[in-house]
């Protein structure tokens, strides 16, 4: 009799077991030939429509960053309603996501329970999280969150979540996403080191606050190629710590422009040294290129800092350079070379820095900006700099002298 129980207890086990193995094979086939496995977010239950599927998400990265084999996690075509998730390493080896669906974000602030991102992606070597086949669009119903955080206007602050941060990524790529509406930035990176943007499409009304496009911070390498940003704030916007940043062939506005700033606000700052935008364009935005550093700053270090081969399309000042304070004189090289369209204001380029502490190593090259209004031409206005000039220079280099700054 006990032989017999031990034989049918034996049976169910072996049962058991199939059982578990046939559900894993659902959620998880691994191609043999070419040692990939692919993770499917629908195999985890997630459906296309009202169904929340940011558990499903959260459970099929789990499983790809386990995997000992590279990962491939699909999310299928569909539009899918996401809550806050982190997706977190570090992984086992190196994982792909493609994202052929689309996502929208709680519409209500309240629905984030406090986090700081709708999609947070955290210390992961050798990522690619791509949009495919016409997909990943990121919907972050920003709408009433811009109207209940308008500090200037109601005097209300509230902490609000950007739609991705990118935390602690090395040698990664993030291709052909949408960050559409976001509640407050679009996309923050942080920490990261050799992480490279393709062709990003970034959208949000002229009017939403504080919507900047990308911005970086305490990273070394990061690469922004091609792509358009049309948002509230600025379309780019550079931190303290960042080093060899590259911004090129992006189409920026309406927005803010390109901004390397503010630094030196706060205590204990990192050095900004290397930032290289070439080949982008600008349109009817607020600012075009522009360096701002805090009166009575902080030690902010700023320097190799290169704006080449820009065209301006109608931009309210178009060059900027508001360094009223640079500790030390540790603010050089300063690079404005072959910028070229028109300006929706009179003062084309303004060049403004501190008395105790003038601007040094700041050049100007091969500039053409008209203005487009009636009343004279374009004029460039200059305190306390006096540039290297290169080639032709129009307006006239400092043809406007401000009053000092200390």
């Amino acid at each position: 009799m006990a032989t017999n129980f031990s034989i049918v207890s034996l049976l169910l086990i072996v049962l058991y077991l199939f059982a578990s193995n046939v559900k894993a094979q659902r959620n998880i086939a691994i191609a043999t030939q070419n040692k990939i496995a692919y993770f499917d977010i629908t195999r985890y239950g997630a459906r296309p429509g009202n169904a929340d599927a940011s558990q499903a998400l959260i459970n099929a990265w789990k499983d790809a960053c386990a995997s000992v084999y590279p990962s491939r996690l699909v999310i299928p075509k569909g539009l899918y309603t996401l809550r806050p998730v982190k997706l977190l390493g570090p992984c086992k080896n190196r994982v792909r996501v493609e994202v052929a669906g689309n996502f929208q974000a709680p519409v209500n602030p309240a629905q984030f329970g406090g986090a700081d991102a709708w999609v947070k992606i955290e210390r992961v070597d050798s990522l690619t999280f791509t949009g495919v086949y016409g997909g990943g669009f990121f919907d972050g119903n920003g709408e009433i969150a811009w109207k209940q955080n308008d500090c200037k206007g109601t005097g209300t602050c509230m902490s609000l979540p950007y739609n991705f941060r990118f935390n602690y990524l090395t040698n990664s790529v993030i291709a052909h996403i949408s960050s559409v509406d976001s509640k407050l930035f679009h996309i923050n990176i942080f920490g990261c080191k050799n992480l490279t943007l393709l062709e990003m499409k970034i959208t949000a009304p002229r009017t939403s606050l504080n919507t900047d496009g990308i911005h970086i911070g305490r990273s070394d390498g990061v690469y922004i190629i091609g792509g358009t940003i049309r948002t509230g704030d600025d379309c780019v916007s550079v931190g303290d710590g960042t080093k060899n940043l590259h911004v090129e062939k992006v189409t920026c506005g309406p927005g803010h422009g390109i901004s390397v700033g503010s630094l030196g606000r706060y205590l204990n700052e990192e050095s900004v040294v290397g930032v290289y935008v070439k080949n982008c364009t600008l349109v009817n935005s607020d600012n075009g290129v522009r360096i701002k550093t805090w009166l009575n700053s902080y030690q902010a270090v700023a320097s190799e800092l290169h704006f080449e081969d820009i065209i301006m399309d109608n931009v309210t000042n178009p060059v900027i350079l508001d360094q009223t304070y640079c500790v030390y004189n540790q603010c050089k090289a300063r690079v404005f070379k072959r910028i070229r369209g028109t300006s929706a204001s009179k003062v084309a380029i303004r060049m403004v820095c501190s008395r105790n502490v003038p601007c040094q190593q700041v050049v100007i090259g091969d500039i053409n900006l008209k203005y487009n209004g009636i009343d004279g031409p374009a004029v460039s206005e200059c305190g306390n700099v006096n540039p290297t000039i290169i080639g032709q220079i129009n307006p006239s280099p400092c043809t406007k002298r401000v009053s000092d700054t200390a």
